[in-house]
């Protein structure tokens, strides 16, 4: 099992920048890719960006420029941990959605967050 925490969403204004956050606990593997999805009322969820364990990024085409994914990987004694961020610059309304920070197993399976909202005021 899996537990993802999120945090960093809010509201800001249109120019403004947030940083979100996403702590990824329990049967973590070392190889698990994991990326940022966005969901905006009335549309289908959709890749923000997404970072392999080797460090390999990749953005949708509306974000490259302004957003920028990095991670951490830490191992314990007791257990290993994963965090995810998610830089987010020159923000625009269009931005405003619900980020799900997701862990890939593999390409058909995964696990999610609980969402956190990102809104943009013009």
């Amino acid at each position: 099992q899996v537990q993802l925490v999120e945090s960093g969403g809010g509201l800001v204004q249109a120019g403004g920048s947030l940083r979100l956050s996403c702590a990824a606990s329990g049967s973590i593997f070392s190889g698990d890719a994991m990326g940022w999805y966005r969901q905006a009322p009335g549309k289908q969820r959709e890749l923000v960006a997404r970072i392999t364990s080797g460090g390999s990024t990749n953005y949708a085409d509306s974000v490259k420029g302004r957003f920028t994914i990095s991670r951490d990987f830490t191992i314990s004694r007791d257990n290993a941990k994963k965090t995810v961020y998610l830089q987010m610059n020159s923000l625009k309304p269009e931005d405003t959605a619900v980020y799900y920070c997701n862990v890939e197993r593999t390409p058909n399976f995964g696990f999610w967050g609980q969402g956190t909202q990102v809104t943009v005021s013009s």
